[in-house]
């Protein structure tokens, strides 16, 4: 029953997909970014579904089950702050640059700011690394998902499989409208089987007052803030959500906008759907303590797989695990479209490395650099072995800490193609060496202080940027006054 109703949802999104498709115009710039016609509610929820991947079901759930409650304060309530504050300070603004000179990519944005091809190709190469842990989180947690949904019967490589084969069919299919739209089926979906699953989970344990007191009674730590988080810790975890003005993926999507009015609903309503995921997610974490003590690693993120399984009956388990499903898809979907939009756009018809590109052919490359990247990051799942939420963290550091060159891009006219190449290896740089350091360790900070290595790599990106563009040949007066009026 379960495998049925899963097997159900997959061809459900395929057959939205499918039907996108057939008002799929053959031009780059519909299937990339949807020929400018995205309106509020799709893009509020193919925003919030496209940041909150297995990271936030999976990962929270396992990281509050490793050290408890107050995991929440690390991201949820500091990314409910952060991120419409720059999806209104830089997102509305990117949108407003890029649909007045057409541009597609982050790359491009970047490119046509400094006229730069240095920058922007070593931009590229950057944001392709640094997406790449990305995309294996939701590999893995399809992985994850299946095996412990059948009981260990599958083995996680089909359950990586079969999320990626479904990502491919519909993102090659509808390019990024077909992905908004089932991002929109997606996330409302997870949103509503992520509340189900916490309230018939929390009404067999008796409570939510009962079950902490049973999570109290075994590891009382995990309901204490204290000394559980150093505060360096969590004041640093607040620049991890500015990762969202750097995304490619997200990059993507706020183009795609209709106008800019149409970004009211993602600034207003993110803060309440990041309620709405996160606090089932970390209380299911800190409660699976009761039934599954002692997983260690990897292991425990499955542990909210596992309490949907030892609590739900088939039909609901079914359907609970379309929901952890469609998160996993909501986020690889528009992950793998940026990054064939990238190497279509930024390598291929920037280089001419095939001559003049015509319509047709670029959709055609985008579809198959989508095939090439999904495939890669299935072959590397079936080797990693390592905690979603370490894999996240990593990820979004490299990306937050390339914020202040897309900012100094909309604000500050003095600004150079020098400065953002300064902060771009600046952060290449500081990222290798406290990765190499710290990447085993799953409490790691900087010096032991408590500060985490975010805070140390943006605060250098700064730095960078500015002794960079002030050394630099200030832009010409016609170049800036495109991007800041």
């Amino acid at each position: 029953m379960t495998l049925t109703i899963i097997f159900g949802y997959l061809l459900a999104v395929l057959l939205i997909g499918a039907w996108s498709s057939r008002r799929l115009a053959a031009t780059g710039e519909d299937f990339f970014v949807a020929g400018r016609t995205i309106g509020p509610f799709v893009l509020l929820m193919t925003l919030f579904g496209t940041h909150m991947t297995s990271f936030a079901l999976l990962g929270a759930s396992a990281e509050s089950y490793r050290i408890g409650i107050g995991v929440f304060s690390l991201m949820a309530s500091s990314s409910a702050l952060m991120v419409p504050v720059v999806f209104f300070f830089v997102g509305a603004r990117v949108w407003a640059v890029g649909s007045r000179l057409g541009l597609l990519t982050q790359v491009q944005f970047v490119r046509a700011r400094w006229g730069s091809d240095a920058v922007g190709l070593l931009l590229f190469v950057v944001l392709v690394l640094l997406l790449l842990p990305y995309l294996l989180i939701g590999v893995m947690g399809g992985g994850i998902t299946l095996q412990q949904l059948t009981d260990g019967a599958a083995p996680p490589w089909l359950g990586s499989l079969l999320i990626c084969g479904v990502v491919i069919g519909y993102v090659t299919s509808g390019g990024l409208r077909g992905t908004a739209w089932v991002n929109t089926f997606q996330t409302g979906m997870f949103m509503l089987l992520g509340a189900v699953t916490a309230i018939l989970i929390v009404t067999k344990l008796g409570g939510v007052g009962k079950a902490l007191d049973q999570v109290a009674a075994a590891r009382p730590e995990l309901l204490i803030r204290g000394d559980a988080i150093h505060p360096l810790r969590l004041l640093s975890y607040t620049l991890i959500p500015l990762s969202v003005g750097t995304f490619p993926h997200i990059f993507s999507h706020w183009l795609s906008a209709r106008r800019a009015a149409t970004f009211k609903a993602p600034i207003v309503l993110y803060p309440v759907c990041i309620a709405v995921v996160w606090i089932p997610s970390v209380l299911l974490g800190v409660f699976g303590n009761i039934d599954f003590p002692g997983l260690a690693g990897p292991a425990s993120n499955s542990v909210l797989i596992r309490m949907i399984t030892l609590y739900a009956p088939d039909l609901l388990a079914g359907l609970l695990g379309a929901g952890v499903f469609a998160a996993i898809m909501s986020s690889l979907d528009s992950q793998s479209l940026s990054l064939g939009t990238m190497f279509t756009q930024d390598v291929v018809r920037h280089y001419r490395l095939g001559g003049e590109l015509s319509e047709s052919r670029q959709v055609l490359l985008g579809r198959l650099f989508v095939v090439g990247v999904v495939a890669a990051v299935f072959l590397l799942s079936l080797v990693a072995e390592r905690s979603i939420f370490a894999l996240s963290v990593w990820s979004f550091t490299g990306f937050a800490s390339l914020l202040p060159v897309i900012v100094a891009a909309l604000y500050w006219r003095r600004s150079t193609a020098a400065g953002a190449a300064a902060a771009i290896v600046t952060v290449i740089g500081l990222w290798i060496w406290f990765f190499v350091r710290g990447f085993g360790q799953p409490d790691y900070s900087v010096g032991g202080t408590g500060l985490m290595p975010v805070a140390v790599i943006f605060a250098g990106s700064v730095v960078a940027l500015v002794i960079g563009s002030l050394l630099g040949k200030p832009p010409g007066a016609e170049r800036v006054a495109r991007f800041i009026p």
